[in-house]
This record gives C-alpha cells, structure tokens and sequence, in this order.
C-alpha cells in the first residue's frame, strides 16, 4: 500500500502545481518527419514508419487540391466538358437567331416580289406607248435564262467556288443521267404554259381581283396531292378550302364598277382573263406537285433541279415563240418593245422560284399565308390608288377576307395540349 501511494502521491502534487500557460499545439504532419517518429518511436520501428509514410501521403494530397489550376491564377477552370457545353449552346443560340432573321427576310422578299410582279406586269401590259409593245412569249424565255444563270451562280458558290467542282457537278448531274433530267420536261412545259397565262390573265384582269382569284392554286394543289402524293387533309384543311372557293366567288360577284369599267374591259376580255387564271390555277398545282413528287424521290438538289427546269422551260418557251409569236418577231426582232419596266417584270419573273424555294427552306405555312395575304392586301391598295382601274366593294372586301381566314386556316396546325404531370 505505501509503494503505491508513494507512485500516486508525486503525480498528484505535479499537475496541482502546473502553471496555466497556453496549451501545447500538436506537431504537425507537414512539418517533416521527426514529430511523427518522437510521437511514435516507442510503439516499434515498422509501426512509426508507416506512420510516417501515411502522413507525407496525407499532406501532398493536401496540396494537390490547394494548388490552382493553369490558366486562371487562384482559381480553378471548369472541365473541359462544361466549356464544351457552353461554346455549344452559344453557338446554337447564334445559329436560332440567324434562322430566324433568314425567315423573316426571305418572307418579306416574298412578298415584295409577289406584289411588284402583279403589279409591274399588270402596269406594262396596259401601258400605252408609241410603237409596238413586248411580246409575252418572248419575255418568258428570258426569264428562264435568267433563273438558269442564277441557279448555276448558286451552285457554284455551293461548291465552294471552284469551277473544276461546278463542271463536274453538271456533268455528273444533267449530263450523265439524262433520265433523270427528262423528268423535268412535263413540269417544266406546264410552269411555261402558266407563265404565259399570267400574262394573258393580267392583261384582262386587274391586280386585285387576279391576286384573289388566283389563290385557288391552294385548293388544285390540296387536291393533286392527295390523289398522287397520298396526302391526307385534315378537317382544318378540308374547311379551309370551303372557305377559299367561297371567297374566290364573292370576289368574282359581277358589280356596278364592273359596269362603269365596260368600256375599256369588256366581257369577253373579263371571261378571258378568269379562264387565264383558272388554267393557271390547275397547272401550277399538278406542276407544283409534280416536282414535289420528283425531290422526294431523289437526291438532287433544288437548284439543280430548277437548272433543268430553266432548260426545258426555254426550249418549250421558244418553241412558243416561233408558233404564235414567229411573224413579229422575224419583222421587229426577238426585243422588241423591251424597255426599263420590262426587264423589271422579267427578273422579278425569274426570282420568283428562288425566292418560293428559300421561303420553303427557312419559314412555315403559316408565314408564307401571311407573306400572302399582306400581298393581297398591297395589291388591292396599290391598284386603286396608284393605277386606278379597280374600285373595290364590299362583297369584294367580304371575299377577300375569306380567301386570308382560309390561307391562314390551311396552314394551321394543331398541336394537341400536353399533359402536366403533378409532382
């Protein structure tokens, strides 16, 4: 018992009598190895060892996650993943504002032609001059060189400029698949034969009531497409062309300023110019669907195919010239009568498909029927007010509105309304 109050006893005493200082800091591991083999050098040789070895690990994973990383001082980048998804999304928000900007300029590049072409082709077929006037036939002809050239300018650029490219591509193309190429001739001769009926269809209607009128080309091409593409319409569609038939015949309601105006255009030349329209009308949709039918088919690309288009279509417009047109043009040339608004009409003529094939590629249904109906609305203005040969009515106001409602209608597309889940 003394021997182990003697052992107790002294520890006692000791810690009673230890001043309160600050407390000792425990060695750190970073400091080296020598705290860790004082701490645990009595615990046997392989033991402090691994000890050590354990906290130099410690310590360089330490400062490994402290060390910055290159390129930013003092903090770290994201990984090359999320840098990744950012260029992406920046890059396809630039890519939705462009397409948006294309949609738009080419829509309204539609409708500046659509309406400048009604209008310039109506103002020089009625337009008195001294001397003998353009022929039409020969104005189609030029209009198919015209697009021919600007296709081939298209394709070029296509193949990034190089000429060696652009040979190859027509040779390969046009040249050596000439089955291909004859399948054109059909579309292309009815595209001549309309672009000749608008010419004849403006120049015994007025701009207004042709533009009108000549919406029916939704109703034949709905049609065609059914019957030779297999199409299916729905009940929007199938309503939308009640409604356009319905319009297209209060516009062709007879009224008092047809009456006033029988002395310049009489009954027959108004019947001519309906029937222009009406046939214009039937073979823009076969056509229209025709050529639909044929690029879903193949491969080639659209200007390509307008190329070959422009190829037959000069060949039948010729010939066109030579059978109607061969006499006058032998006596006062191919030219004759062309002047400033001529050649105005014949590129707005020639751009018109390029500028249908771009609206197709960057818009919607739904635009395009509004590119159309804001046409038929300046064509109607500009008509009264600048050429003054059309007095609008109120059953043509009626129907006019019926034909936009049912251009707008056609296009619609009904999305059905998602279910919201509940969380």
């Amino acid at each position: 018992m003394e021997l182990a109050s003697a052992k107790v006893g002294p520890a006692g005493p000791s810690r009673e009598r230890r001043s309160p200082g600050p407390r000792p800091q425990p060695e750190r591991l970073g400091d080296g190895t020598a705290g860790t083999r004082k701490r645990l050098g009595r615990t046997g040789p392989a033991a402090a060892t691994a000890a050590v070895a354990s906290g130099a690990a410690l310590q360089g994973s330490r400062r490994t996650r402290r060390a910055p990383q290159p390129g930013a001082p003092g903090r770290a980048e994201p990984p090359p993943p999320v840098r990744a998804a950012g260029r992406a999304a920046r890059k396809a928000n630039e890519d939705k504002t462009m397409s948006a900007n294309l949609k738009y300029l080419s829509l309204g590049i539609l409708v500046f032609q659509t309406t400048s072409l009604v209008l310039t082709m109506r103002y020089s077929r009625t337009l008195k001059e001294e001397g003998p006037r353009y022929l039409s036939s020969t104005a189609v002809v030029v209009a198919e060189l015209l697009k021919i050239m600007a296709c081939i300018l298209l394709v070029y650029k296509d193949s990034k400029c190089s000429l060696r490219a652009l040979n190859r591509i027509l040779h390969d193309e046009i040249l050596n698949k000439p089955m291909e190429t004859l399948k054109l001739a059909i579309p292309s001769g009815i595209y001549t034969l309309q672009n000749n009926l608008l010419y004849v269809a403006l120049s015994n209607l007025d701009a207004a009531t042709y533009q009108v009128t000549y919406q029916l080309k939704i109703l034949t091409t709905a049609l065609f497409s059914v019957s030779m593409l297999s199409k299916k319409l729905g009940v929007y569609q199938w309503l939308s062309l009640v409604i356009l038939m319905t319009g297209v015949a209060f516009v062709q309601w007879p009224s008092d300023s047809q009456e006033l105006n029988s002395k310049e255009l009489s009954a027959g030349s108004q019947f001519v110019g309906l029937m222009a329209v009406l046939t214009a009308c039937f073979s823009s949709g076969f056509a229209g669907v025709y050529f639909e039918k044929i690029l879903k088919e193949t491969k080639q690309s659209v200007w390509i195919r307008n190329i070959q288009l422009g190829f037959f279509g000069s060949i039948f417009g010729l010939m066109g010239v030579y059978v109607y047109d061969g006499e006058l043009v032998s006596k006062n040339g191919f030219f004759q009568g062309y002047n400033r608004l001529t050649w105005i009409v014949v590129v707005l003529q020639a751009l018109g498909g390029l500028v249908i094939a771009a609206v197709i590629k960057y818009a919607d249904n739904i635009l395009k029927g509004f590119a159309t109906s804001l046409s038929i609305i300046l064509s109607t203005l500009i008509s009264y007010f600048w050429l003054q040969d059309f007095v609008p009515t109120s059953v043509f106001f009626l129907g006019a509105i019926l034909v936009i409602t049912a251009t707008f209608l056609y296009g619609y597309d009904p999305k059905p309304a998602g279910n919201p889940t509940k969380a």
